[in-house]
């Protein structure tokens, strides 16, 4: 729980705390696009080429299409990305057709149709209701299909608040009501709480993660978490929840 709240916890933030002026624009959407190939293989595996080859993927929470993009040019047959916000899947079709790659690559805001593989890639601390997103993603498969989802950080990680970790461990030190009135000085959106902010975020914990599955249509088949700078004792299930960066794993169905 929280400890410190109210005024004083506001003027302490507002004092240590970094504004987040970074820009959403296009512009530094199409410049983070050279790295997403790299990125991708460090949540899934250096093999995950071999694994697409000539499959239908869905990427689940695609944003502005980066990833949908490289698993085009990576050697999918089809790839479909899906996310709520329209204005991300414009951007996502029109860098598709700069790189050749818009007959293999359809954005949109859901879909009928079965994938071989669904792909969701550092989104999973985000959505409103992840058990419900499981469930959606479990509806796209194919009968033999299969989800891999990889993630991170968590909610009890040093940095697991995101922009509210200003220092490591803050977002669970000082109280959501203090920190969102800190953003408010810099972010207008009218977000109330954590959920509420651009992109959201749900405060999910590992073991959080492995309920939702338990108690979803799937099962976990293996499941992987990646240490703070490879340090082994991270692994442990004891402090898995404070030194995990990413969490990975593969789901099938029950």
């Amino acid at each position: 729980m929280a400890i410190i709240g109210g005024v004083f916890a506001y003027k302490i933030l507002q004092v240590i705390g970094i504004r987040d002026l970074s820009s959403s624009s296009a512009d530094t959407y199409y410049a983070d696009f050279e790295e997403s190939k790299e990125k991708l293989e460090q949540f899934f595996g250096k093999d995950l080429s071999d694994r697409i080859k000539d499959k239908t993927v869905i990427d689940f929470g695609c944003g502005p299409g980066h990833d949908t993009i490289q698993l085009a040019k990576m050697g999918a047959s089809k790839v479909i990305g899906i996310d709520i916000q329209e204005r991300l899947l414009s951007i996502g079709r029109e860098v598709a057709e700069k790189n050749s790659v818009d007959d293999r690559c359809t954005f949109t805001t859901n879909t009928d149709e079965l994938a071989d593989i669904v792909i969701c890639k550092d989104a999973f601390e985000h959505f409103d209701d992840p058990a419900y997103v499981l469930d959606l993603m479990t509806d796209l498969l194919k009968p033999d299909g299969h989800i891999e989802i990889s993630f991170g950080p968590t909610w009890f990680h040093p940095y697991g608040g995101h922009l509210f970790s200003v220092f490591p461990w803050a977002h669970l030190l000082f109280t959501e009501k203090a920190l969102i009135r800190w953003r408010a000085d810099f972010k207008s959106d009218g977000a109330t709480k954590f959920s509420e902010i651009e992109g959201g975020l749900n405060q999910i914990t590992i073991r959080m993660f492995e309920q939702i599955v338990d108690e979803s249509s799937c099962r976990i088949e293996w499941l992987e978490t990646v240490p703070i700078r490879g340090v082994s004792l991270f692994k442990s299930k004891l402090f898995r929840e404070f030194g995990s960066s990413i969490v990975r794993c593969k789901l099938v169905k029950k």
